[in-house]
């Protein structure tokens, strides 16, 4: 009898665990639909201000164009679909924060709402960075480059792909003091050589820069540099969040000493 109830508790609180997992997932994709039908009546206004580092600087003569016959309609729907995802963002990770909380010790709490709410931060910061500065400096760049007698029109839905790839990969980027933290928390490195691999870091940070960016130096340093001073930031937060794995590190260097 013993193990029979024992097994039935088992089967409904796994039951129930599916069944909280299940409205945490609907109430996610309720908030992604309320505000893609609040954006959907100025999705045009919205890829207006998405082009409009593109088409403020395209020469005279020139302009955007739709290559696709539902384009101009799907392009629009498409950029208001994956705002609403960007927007949703917080919501969706309180639901996934909810329903992972209740098996999270109090440290892992205390550390990890903080490190949530710097993430979804700097996301927004990565593309935010990625409008005002990486996209003058690319599309100025492409504009001026073009052969001479070849008109600089751009397709919407290749320009939306093009945007949407920059601002994912920026916003990515830009959660390299989280990710600085989560490796130092979870014992899978140091400060320590964290610090000693600050050349490294320097140098891949150019190399990123130079990939994503136009070959000159000054948009690779713009760049650069804000990769490299997250390294610093998370880095320093990892110090301040996390002192006692910092004492380990340091422990274990002197033992490691001590011995030689």
């Amino acid at each position: 009898m013993t193990e029979n109830s024992d097994s039935e508790d088992k089967e409904l609180s796994f039951l129930e665990h599916l069944v909280e997992l299940r409205s945490r997932l609907l109430k996610a994709c309720a908030s992604v639909l309320v505000v893609l039908l609040v954006l959907l009546p100025f999705s045009r206004k919205l890829y207006a201000m998405l082009a409009a580092p593109l088409t403020s600087i395209l020469p005279e003569g020139s302009s955007m164009i739709a290559i696709d016959v539902a384009s101009p309609f799907l392009t629009p729907f498409k950029l208001a679909l994956l705002l609403a995802l960007i927007l949703s963002i917080p919501v969706v990770l309180y639901q996934l924060w909810a329903f992972v909380a209740p098996a999270l010790y109090r440290k892992e709490k205390r550390l990890a709402k903080p490190l949530l709410y710097s993430a979804v931060f700097l996301f927004y910061a990565g593309c935010a960075f990625a409008y005002f500065v990486v996209f003058p400096l690319v599309f100025g760049f492409f504009t001026r480059v073009a052969p001479e007698g070849v008109t600089v029109m751009t397709d919407i839905s290749k320009y939306l792909d093009f945007v949407m790839t920059l601002f994912l990969a920026f916003g990515i980027t830009f959660e390299v003091p989280i990710a600085t933290i989560i490796l130092v928390a979870t014992g899978m490195t140091t400060v320590e050589k964290l610090a000693k691999m600050r050349a490294y870091v320097l140098v891949g940070a150019f190399a990123m820069g130079m990939l994503l960016t136009p070959p000159d130096v000054i948009s690779q340093t713009l760049l650069a540099l804000p990769m490299w001073l997250l390294f610093e930031v998370g880095l320093l937060m990892s110090r301040i969040l996390l002192p006692h794995r910092v004492s380990e590190a340091e422990e274990a260097e002197e033992a490691e000493e001590a011995e030689e």
